[in-house]
C-alpha cells in the first residue's frame, strides 16, 4: 500500500486573506507532496507498507528518521487541510466545545493556551489539540514533523486540531510575524470537522 497526496477540500485561494493562495500552492503541492513521496520510498518493501499511517506512527521506531519525518509530515498536513475551511472561524459547538470549556474554562482561555503553544514552539513544529480516551482534551506542541501519536511526543492522545508553525506555512504573507499568522488561523478553523474528529476519537 502506498500513500497518495490528498486533494485539498477547497481552492488554493479559498482561505484568503488569512492564508494566501501562493502559500497554499507551495505548501500542498511541494511540501506535502514531498513528504508523501519520501514516505512511500521509506516504507517500500518493509512490513510498514501494509499499515495505516496511524498504525505506523503509533508503533514508530523513533530512530527511523525517514519514516518519522516523512510519516509525520504526511499525517500532519493531511489533518491540517481538513481542519481549515473558507467557512471556518467563530467558536466551537457541540461536544468539543464542552470538552474545551471543561478543560480550559472558556474558549478564550483555550485560545490563549493554544496560541501560546504555537507561538513558543522553538523553530519548526506544530501546536495541537488532542483528545484522550474518555473525552478529555489537552493542548501541546511538538518539534519538526513529530506529533502526539508517536511514542513519547507531546500530550499523547489523538490530534483533532493542529496548526503548522514551520516558516513555509506562513512566511510569504507574514514573514517573521508568527503570532499574526496564528491569530489568522483562528478565522479558518473548521470547528465542525474538529467536533467530528473529537467524537470519533474520544
Amino acid at each position: 500500500m502506498s500513500f497518495s497526496l490528498p486533494e485539498l477540500p477547497y481552492a488554493h485561494d479559498a482561505l484568503e486573506p488569512h492564508i494566501d493562495a501562493r502559500t497554499m500552492e507551495i505548501h500542498h503541492g511541494k511540501h506535502h507532496a514531498g513528504y508523501t513521496t519520501k514516505l512511500n520510498n521509506a516504507i517500500e518493501g518493509t512490513d510498514l507498507a501494509a499499515k495505516s499511517i496511524e498504525d505506523i506512527l503509533i508503533g514508530l521506531d523513533m530512530k527511523n528518521g525517514a519514516v518519522r519525518n516523512n510519516g509525520g509530515g504526511f499525517y500532519n498536513h493531511r489533518l491540517f487541510w481538513q481542519v481549515m475551511s473558507p467557512n471556518g472561524g467563530g467558536e466551537p459547538t457541540g461536544d468539543v466545545a464542552k470538552a474545551i470549556n471543561d478543560a480550559y474554562g472558556s474558549f478564550e482561555d483555550f485560545k490563549k493556551e493554544f496560541s501560546n503553544a504555537a507561538a513558543t514552539q522553538f523553530g519548526s513544529g506544530w501546536a495541537w489539540l488532542c483528545v484522550h480516551p474518555g473525552g478529555k482534551v489537552e493542548v501541546c506542541s511538538s518539534p519538526n514533523q513529530d506529533n502526539p501519536l508517536m511514542p513519547g511526543v507531546g500530550c499523547g492522545g489523538t490530534p483533532i486540531l493542529g496548526v503548522d508553525v514551520w516558516e513555509h506555512a506562513y512566511y510569504l504573507n507574514y514573514q517573521n510575524r508568527r503570532p499574526d499568522y496564528i491569530e489568522a488561523f483562528f478565522n479558518v478553523i473548521n470547528w465542525d470537522k474538529v467536533n467530528e474528529l473529537y467524537n470519533a476519537n474520544k
